[in-house]
């Protein structure tokens, strides 16, 4: 009957992923308060306009310079889309980055 029930191997193997599961709820409790503590800005393609986000994507602040405001109001709008657009993506970029670090080696699915 060897390899059948649950023996002393199989309690390891549960009782390490446990380990790892914590180890991962841990560092995601960190992680959340690194990414909430980071400033991440975007700007337009000319400067002009910059967004702050947080790293969870939380608006902080935005700035205009007042060349910006010689332009009409569709192209203002532009511009602040592509900032946010820079900052989304950025953000973005470094959750996936920082979930990687967090999950990296534990063969998760999705990650």
């Amino acid at each position: 009957m060897a390899g059948t029930g649950f023996g002393l191997g199989k309690m390891k193997e549960l009782a390490d992923a446990f380990k790892k599961a914590q180890q991962v709820q841990e560092g995601a409790k960190q992680l959340q308060a690194d990414l909430d503590a980071m400033e991440i800005e975007g700007k337009s393609s000319d400067g002009l306009v910059s967004v702050t986000l947080s790293g969870n994507q939380e608006p902080r602040g935005a700035s205009i310079a007042p060349e910006a405001l010689t332009k009409d109001a569709e192209t203002v709008s532009k511009l602040i889309a592509e900032a946010m657009t820079d900052a989304y993506n950025q953000s973005t970029a470094t959750m996936r980055e920082k979930m990687e670090e967090l999950t990296g080696g534990l063969n998760l699915p999705g990650f």
